[in-house]
């Protein structure tokens, strides 16, 4: 069970996972011992996965964001799987969600042009079997991108 220090934590490398042990003990008012101790039992967990660096998309020649609605034919396991193995192959996807409603999936796409991501659809994401339909919405711009969790109430 995380308590208000683990929480504290995780919310000072959410903010900047580059953070010295001594400089994050000093955030969150705890030795360097104690906090190093509960850092590497935050990991061992899996409650802290890895550490990463943000990077601008359009820096780096990617400016089309699209998020694509997947409906397979049939929901059996076999073609959940080859669906899924499928995607995992796809480096332009950067995230799939399993979904409620209407959809089965929904994927965010990063593409550096519209052509690219057409050439996306019809050589790769097409040739996964299984798909029934699928519709694509691109996102003109991000309004709001949170890279912290929200604080949690006891």
């Amino acid at each position: 069970m995380l308590d208000k220090i683990d929480y504290k934590i995780i919310a000072e490398l959410q903010q900047n996972a580059r953070l010295s042990n001594q400089e994050l003990s000093e955030q969150i008012a705890l030795s360097p011992s104690p906090c190093l101790r509960r850092v590497r039992q935050l990991e061992d967990s899996g409650i802290i996965k890895g550490y990463t660096a943000i990077v601008d998309q359009e820096a780096c020649g990617l400016p089309v964001t699209a998020f694509i609605s997947i409906r397979l034919e049939k929901q059996t396991d076999t073609s959940i799987r080859r669906f899924e193995l499928g995607i995992e192959e796809l480096d332009e996807v950067m995230a799939c969600y399993l979904m409620s409603g209407t959809s089965d999936y929904m994927l965010q796409v990063l593409s550096a042009s519209l052509k690219d991501y057409e050439r996306f659809i019809r050589d790769k994401l097409t040739r996964i079997p299984g798909i029934g339909t699928l519709e694509t919405h691109f996102a003109f711009g991000q309004v709001k991108r949170k890279r912290i969790f929200p604080e949690l109430t006891e």
